[in-house]
């Protein structure tokens, strides 16, 4: 398991962000979620808009989005985003283990 954590800014505001979990599966670092904010991208997401939400990964591609929060600044998003990774790492590494039915020894 690994969380992976980028971002730009611009005099000290940020202009994109990308906090994702990821799971060593079948020797490929998997996706498990991922929270991004890139309002420039046509398919990033903007938080001061549309809000706070995760993309849930299954099998290697995008299964859903989760809400997770209203609009917010960038920064505040991404540090929220941090926040709500670490508290609930351990659920989404346990659906990832049951979706892909990993046994642990």
């Amino acid at each position: 398991m690994r969380r992976r954590l980028g971002y730009s800014h611009n005099h000290g505001k940020v202009k994109r962000f990308v906090v994702q979990l990821e799971y060593l599966h079948e020797g490929d670092w998997t996706p498990v979620v991922r929270y991004d904010h890139d309002p420039e991208s046509d398919h990033g997401h903007d938080v001061t808009d549309e809000g706070l939400h995760i993309d849930v990964y299954r099998d290697g591609e995008k299964y859903r989005q989760e809400y997770v929060a209203p609009p917010m600044p960038a920064s505040v998003a991404l540090d929220f985003a941090e926040d709500h990774l670490a508290e609930n790492t351990q659920r989404f590494t346990r659906r990832f283990e049951e979706w892909h039915e990993i046994r642990k020894q």
